[in-house]
């Protein structure tokens, strides 16, 4: 028995921009609902699929925006794309999938709180978290819970977070800390880059730790003095980041593992959406029915 847990939003940001617009019969985008629900259904095909959970960013923001300005929000996502979330986590609801629509907290905090819920769970083999998102390694323990990067058909376990970052899992929200994150609109701290990063938090595991003064370290990145003192002029800003890499594992999750069972797709609440949505071709793709 496994447990799939689905980044929506990313599986829909990726159709949207992986397939050109399609529009329902009365005018509307619905090329990433399509793109979302033909993404799903093969997901749902592949064997060892048992129990699948699908979490969405309903709200682009979340309590991260009140913690840093800078933090990312919906600016610049495209109307016709933003206009289809709704549509979205009815259309992920339609195939009999748990759907968590996020607002105060994100898609990712949902599937944190999911993963380290479970991880443990007696007969539960193995917790698949399908996103690429570099966020989601500080959830990876050993070979139980991994990340599957399903447009590359790659997995990274624990021994995969080291090969990459030179960290382990515990070390990623440091790692990002120092580094920053684009995507998340994390600035990082002025000369830290991957090399070095990997190399002190390698020693150190946790920024905390790292001393100020760089003639107390026991690895010598280059500019060590230089990252040292930078890093001593940040701590406040390195703190603050790294809270907001840090996923949530808190969300107020009601199911238990047993409702996350996927038992096959509702044929009457499916085909009406596909009907409401214009695209009645997607009615046919389901391979097994719930009723």
């Amino acid at each position: 028995m496994k447990l799939h847990l689905i980044d929506g939003t990313y599986e829909l940001f990726r159709a949207h921009y992986g397939a050109p617009p399609t529009y329902g019969s009365d005018g509307r985008p619905v090329g990433a609902v399509r793109g979302l629900t033909q993404t799903l259904l093969l997901l749902l095909r592949q064997p060892g699929v048992t129990h699948v959970a699908c979490a969405f960013d309903t709200v682009i923001e979340s309590f991260r925006n009140r913690m840093f300005g800078g933090y990312k929000t919906g600016d610049g996502v495209p109307p016709e794309l933003m206009d289809q979330f709704p549509v979205a986590e009815r259309a992920a609801s339609s195939l009999g999938l748990t759907v968590w629509p996020m607002v105060e907290f994100e898609a990712d905090d949902a599937i944190a709180t999911a993963a380290r819920r479970w991880r443990d769970e007696e007969g539960l083999s193995q917790v698949v978290i399908c996103s690429p998102d570099k966020d989601f390694f500080q959830l990876v323990s050993g070979a139980r819970v991994v990340c599957l990067d399903r447009r590359r058909e790659t997995t990274v376990d624990e021994t995969g977070v080291h090969e990459r970052f030179g960290v382990g899992p515990e070390s990623i929200p440091d790692y990002l800390a120092l580094v920053g994150d684009t995507a998340d609109g994390i600035p990082g701290v002025p000369r830290w880059g991957a090399k070095s990063t990997s190399q002190v938090l390698s020693r150190y595991r946790h920024l905390e730790a790292i001393p100020d003064d760089a003639a107390e370290w026991t690895v010598k990145p280059r500019g060590a003095k230089a990252l040292a003192a930078t890093l001593a002029g940040h701590r406040e800003d390195a703190a603050l980041y790294k809270r907001l890499a840090t996923l949530r594992t808190d969300v107020p999750i009601g199911e238990e593992l047993r409702e996350l069972a996927w038992r096959g797709v509702p044929r009457r609440e499916f085909t009406a959406l596909c009907e409401e949505i214009g695209l009645n071709g997607l009615s046919s793709l389901p391979h097994r029915w719930a009723d």
